[in-house]
């Protein structure tokens, strides 16, 4: 008898470790969720730390066996940064362009979602949604001090159409990672 119920136990002890991650890595991101205000988003690297979620949401889809295709393509940004024409582009400009790339990855990631079954894999979407959401506020209330009030419309750049959750996860990344730093670095001289 007691053999069985130990085999019960470490039976379910992994499925019940996942959901305990899924369930504890939900909960740790939406305790340590910084109201980012702009000013803390481009002075302060730390407050930019705490707001990438990607990695977190990397972790819980490798415990998520139930995401390996996605419902519908993602269109991933472009991440590839050609230094002498991005240092080129206005500030207004490069903040267009992250924007434009940002909602667009926001509106494929809700349809996606709209198409997903419940469960886990669409728990990730949601938080992929929400963290893509987050960057867009803060991104659009960035204040720019240069002479354009209108900004100008960016030149929607993006790469091929992906189902792989991993690579969408991986594109955002390398998009927070690589653009938008290039963009706060510019922005931070003023701190």
């Amino acid at each position: 008898m007691e053999s069985n119920a130990n085999e019960k136990i470490s039976c379910c002890n992994g499925m019940d470790l996942r959901m305990l991650v899924v369930v504890f890595s939900m909960v740790a991101s939406e305790l340590s969720h910084v109201h980012t205000r702009p000013i803390d988003f481009v002075c302060d690297s730390e407050a930019r730390r705490m707001m990438n979620k990607v990695k977190d949401l990397q972790v819980e889809m490798v415990v998520c066996s139930a995401v390996d295709a996605l419902p519908s393509d993602i269109k991933l940004p472009c991440i590839r940064i050609h230094k002498a024409t991005w240092e080129r582009k206005s500030v207004h400009e490069q903040r267009a362009e992250i924007l434009l790339s940002l909602g667009t990855l926001a509106q494929d990631v809700r349809s996606a979602r709209t198409l997903s079954q419940p469960g886990c894999g669409l728990t990730l979407l949601e938080r992929l949604e929400h963290s893509i959401n987050n960057y867009l506020h803060v991104v659009r209330l960035l204040h720019i001090e240069q002479g354009e009030q209108v900004g100008p419309q960016a030149e929607l750049c993006l790469g091929r159409p992906s189902k792989d959750l991993g690579l969408v996860l991986k594109h955002f990344g390398l998009l927070l990672t690589g653009k938008l730093e290039w963009l706060i670095a510019e922005m931070a001289k003023g701190c």
